[in-house]
This record gives structure tokens, sequence and C-alpha cells, in this order.
């Protein structure tokens, strides 16, 4: 069996080495056209704010890692085209410019996402950065600790956390958002509120709910203009979000508007014998029980490993995603599953939000920390849609629980009665996320 794999993101890499693994005598084929693989970018922020020990480890695989595991990796290789019927690829060497072509039994295509960048006025200035690959991360890497004065735009998970790294090295830092909040795609005012101040006490400018218009370069910087002022700075960091990289497949595939490529609950495409993975797909989402565009890390290990599974048969189908994330902001640990009160109205679900706040652990303790979350569900069916917690505590895998619960269609009902354990260095006598239960099933509506 031949098998092509078309990037080696995240997906591609884990797909290339679980197909090796199921089928040790397949010849597998992996074309990427950069110098790396499975750069986790979601170490850029902490690079740059110098808390990574060494920039080599923010790989998980080397061409030379896939090379020992017997599988054929063609890096600086770009596929020019591909014939996806007939299986036929055709592809460039871009060293030495020699072009070839050849043909597959099994296509997997994992070309991931890239950054959107907006048609605006100035945009191709050489003080603007993009948050996404190795190649940007040594350019940021290369001028972070000489700005003053940087200027974030996009206060998603990227923006968010390179502005606060900025911020906490002693830089002038603005960070722009045409949302009026940050981060509110993943949670509720009530969290966001109290992040904000934190941005605020570090010296952060905030300007939220402003749409960039315009970048101007000066003798000393670059100028951004939006609807509703002018700001300046030394560089401009853009993280405003991500589009699947799959124009290379246009018109050969069912896909959302958006370039998302369809696939079933076995990573197959709507062309026979052509899996896809990652970015470059949409996912199942759970809360919504439609299929979405998330990309995130931990959805395109699972389909790459799913592509292995399924590639001569169908043995093991995507149960979706939560769209389960963390981050951690001046100390502050945030993490969140599935959906908020915005984004379920946004869905046109009638939801309610339910927020609790108390210590993670009893008050007879010598130190305890309060513990901040909310819980989104369904008021007609009670089912869990989503949840979010903040504290200084690690709480981070209390959004896994809570993820696990809505993989599993479960109530408020059923997560107040769960059996969560007691001991006072660990949790209350009712853990927080059985009381924020409890009290969304006390709920008079």
């Amino acid at each position: 069996m031949n098998v092509a794999i078309i990037g080696s993101t995240h997906a591609g890499t884990i797909a290339a080495t679980q197909i090796k693994a199921e089928y040790p005598d397949a010849t597998i084929t992996i074309f990427e056209k950069n110098t790396t693989v499975s750069f986790l970018s979601c170490g850029i922020a902490l690079w740059v704010g110098h808390h990574v020990s060494d920039a080599q480890r923010m790989f998980y695989a080397t061409p030379e890692s896939l090379t020992a595991q017997g599988i054929n990796v063609k890096m600086q290789h770009e596929v020019i085209s591909a014939d996806l019927t007939n299986k036929t690829i055709r592809y460039k060497n871009l060293l030495t410019e020699q072009l070839e072509t050849a043909i597959f039994d099994k296509i997997v295509l994992t070309t991931g996402s890239k950054p959107i960048i907006p048609n605006i006025p100035g945009i191709n200035s050489d003080k603007i950065y993009l948050v996404k690959s190795w190649e940007d991360a040594n350019r940021i890497k290369a001028v972070a600790d000489q700005v003053k004065r940087v200027i974030v735009i996009g206060a998603g998970y990227i923006g968010a956390e390179i502005a606060e790294q900025f911020s906490l090295n002693d830089k002038q830092v603005t960070l722009i958002d045409g949302m009026d909040r940050v981060l509110p795609k993943n949670f509720s005012p009530v969290m966001t509120e109290r992040i904000e101040a934190a941005y605020t006490q570090h010296n952060v400018q905030l300007a939220l709910g402003q749409m960039v218009q315009s970048f101007t370069d000066t003798a000393d910087g670059i100028t951004v203009t939006t609807d509703k002022g002018t700001y300046e700075a030394d560089v401009v960091m853009l993280g405003i979000g991500f589009l699947p990289n799959t124009d290379l497949f246009a018109g050969q595939l069912a896909m959302m508007p958006n370039g998302a490529i369809l696939t079933n609950e076995y990573m197959e495409t709507s062309q026979p014998d052509v899996f896809a993975a990652g970015d470059a797909t949409t996912i199942y989402y759970t809360p919504t029980q439609e299929n979405a565009y998330i990309p995130l890390a931990t959805n395109a290990i699972r389909q790459g490993m799913l592509v292995a599974k399924n590639l001569c048969g169908h043995q093991l189908a995507y149960k979706g995603t939560q769209a389960t994330s963390a981050v951690e902001l001046y100390g502050n640990a945030m993490a969140a599953t599935g959906l908020n009160l915005a984004s379920a109205k946004a869905a046109n679900i009638d939801a309610v939000e339910t927020v609790y706040e108390e210590d993670y652990r009893p008050d007879f303790m010598l130190t305890t920390t309060k513990v901040l979350s909310t819980l989104t569900w369904d008021k007609h069916s009670r089912r869990i849609l989503g949840a979010a917690f903040m504290s200084q505590h690690d709480i981070s895998q209390a959004a896994n629980v809570v993820s696990l619960a809505i993989q599993n269609q479960m109530t408020i009902d059923d997560l107040a009665m769960a059996d969560f354990f007691f001991q006072p260095n660990f949790t209350q006598p009712i853990n927080f996320v059985g009381a924020t239960a409890l009290e969304a099933v006390n709920t008079k509506l």
C-alpha cells in the first residue's frame, strides 16, 4: 500500500507514525514544503517570555525521527497539484526546482491552516509579524528583547498570550480587537472582566471594539489606525485567527464555505481513498451537534490517529470535540470547554448560564484560593453545553471533566450527582465542579 501525506502538521505527523504502526509494510511518503515538522506554535508566546528551556524542544518530531521509523520524508518539496480522483500528485523540489509526478493508493490531506491576513492598506509592512510558524517565531524572537512598544491585534488566545508576555517583559503594549471583550469566544463577561483588569494593572492599553483600518510605517515604527483611534508602536503582532489551507483541493472535495474539508466520522472525504485531518478540516462539535471549523492541536492529533485506524476500513469512529482549551494569564488559570452563553445564543440554543464561586478547599486549611466557575446548559433538555473555570489555583483539569460530560450527553442533574472524592488538601466536600452543577439544578427558571 502506497500512501501520500500532504503536510507534516500535527495531524500529518501523527497520521504517518500511526499508519506505519498499523501497517508496517506500507510505503508512506510525507510531502512538506518547509524545513521543519510538527512545530508547537502554542509555545511562541512562552519563548518570547523566556519560559522555554530549549527552542528545539518545541518540535515533537523531526524529519530524522520520522525517517528512522521507515517513513519517506520529502522536506522542501511542495505539492503543486493533486488529482484526487486519480490519486496523482505533482510536486516540486524547492531546492532544485525539479518537478515529479507520483501515483498513490491512499492520500491523506493534512495541510493545516494559514493565518488570516486582512486586505488592509499597509498590511505588507515588514514591521508586522505573524504568530504561526517556526519562521514567524524566529522573526519575533529576534526583535522581542529590543522593541519597546508593541501593538497586538487579536484578543483571542494567541493575542492574549503574547500581549501578556510582552507586558511582563516591560514593553508598552496595546491590545486591539474588534470584539468588545478579551477572549470572548471562550469565556463569559464575569471572567473576561477580571482578566481585563489584570491587563490594565500591567499597563496594557485595551483598545477593544475597534476595527483596524490601516497600517502606516513611520521613521521609528508603525502606526495603526482603527475606526476609533490611532496607536503607535515599534512592531505589530497579528493574531486574528486562521483559515484552512486547502486552496490546492478546491473543487475536488466537499468543503465548508471557508474551505474546511468535510469528512465523515471515519475521516474520509467525499473522494474515495482520500482522508483529511487537522486544521484543514471541519470537526463535529458536540455541544451544537453540527460540523464546525475549530483549529486545535488536540483535534488534529486525534483525527490523525483516526486516519490510521480507518485507512483500510471502518474501525473507529470520531466522537467529536468540545474544543476544550486553557490559558494562563498573569497567574490566572483559565480553562473552558464547549459553549458559553453568548456562543450558545449565536447557535440559536435557548441556554442558561450558572455562575458559582467558592474556595477550592476548606477554609480550615492555612491557605486556599477561590475558583470562579460558569456552567452553560440547555434550558429545556438540561443537557450540559459548556463550562469555564478561573482561579489562581490550577483548575485546568476541571474543563476536561466537563468535556467528558458533554461528550456523553450528560445533564446538569447527572453532573451534580457525579462521584468526586473529598480530601481537604485538594477539594471541598462537594467539589467545585459538582457544586456548580448543583447550583444549576437549584436554579429557579
